[in-house]
């Protein structure tokens, strides 16, 4: 008998030391359940009271105060009866308004930028080519009573002038404000005179400048001295002589054939 009482101790004592080096079994915590309700079409969140609730227990499961939980369903009075299935609002879902903008502002429609085109001079000088190379020379003096005209490329300018005389300020005739641009001018030439440089030339007209043409012209050769042109019914002695040594030439011939016939 003994021996088995011995024998049941030692078990005993055995199993106490396997429960106390095996690992420890923790008990299970209790779980906690967290409600969301979702928000109803016209913005009400609604809680569903189930059984065993509270309005601190309500409170607590939806983070809001007792007290916005009574002033949002009216409860009044110490205490706070709630009813299986009823409907507590604990909150409204507010739609927030964006805050308008600054409207845009309409970009203004600018005007299309003009090409921009500057202003030149053209002045014409017509000279008495004496000698005839075509270049102003040292002693030759302007000839007025050329006819001048200048027209550009487009057809929109046609200016007519005339050319003048040296004067004391030395200053041809100039036409001001001409649109840069492509131009021809001519000078007709005065009564008498026949050109030595061409009387048309093109001319590209730069904004700012001052071109400055030079045309020549000399006396024409047909043109005879008013006081050597005969006048009506008199005859030229000159033209006398030379008409007389012709006849003298002519007999001479008609004689010197004569005798060789003979």
């Amino acid at each position: 008998m003994k021996k088995y009482f011995f024998v049941f101790i030692t078990l005993l004592c055995g199993l106490g030391l396997l429960a106390l080096t095996g690992p420890a079994i923790a008990a299970p915590s209790a779980q906690v359940y967290y409600y969301t309700p979702t928000p109803r079409p016209d913005g009400r969140i609604i809680y569903i009271v189930k059984a065993g609730d509270s309005c601190i227990r309500v409170a607590l499961l939806n983070n809001i105060s007792e007290q916005k939980l009574r002033e949002l369903n009216g409860i009044t009075g110490s205490d706070c009866p709630l009813m299986e299935g009823e409907e507590l609002l604990i909150g409204m879902l507010r739609e927030e308004t964006p805050t308008p903008g600054p409207s845009p502002t309409a970009t203004p429609l600018l005007p299309t930028p003009t090409e921009f085109r500057g202003f030149g001079k053209v002045c014409v000088v017509l000279f008495d080519d004496l000698n005839g190379n075509a270049r102003l020379d040292e002693g030759e003096l302007w000839l007025p009573g050329g006819a001048i005209n200048i027209t550009d490329r487009r057809g929109r300018v046609n200016l007519n002038g005339e050319t003048v005389a040296i004067n004391e300020d030395e200053l041809p005739t100039c036409f001001e404000n001409l649109e840069e641009g492509d131009y021809n001018v001519s000078v007709a030439m005065p009564g008498g005179y026949n050109a030595t440089t061409s009387m048309n030339t093109p001319l590209k007209l730069m904004a700012g400048d001052t071109s400055t043409l030079d045309f020549g012209a000399q006396v024409s050769n047909q043109t005879l001295p008013e006081e050597n042109i005969p006048a009506e019914g008199e005859r030229s002695p000159l033209l006398g002589i030379i008409g007389g040594l012709l006849v003298l030439a002519g007999l001479g011939i008609g004689i010197y054939f004569r005798f060789l016939k003979k």
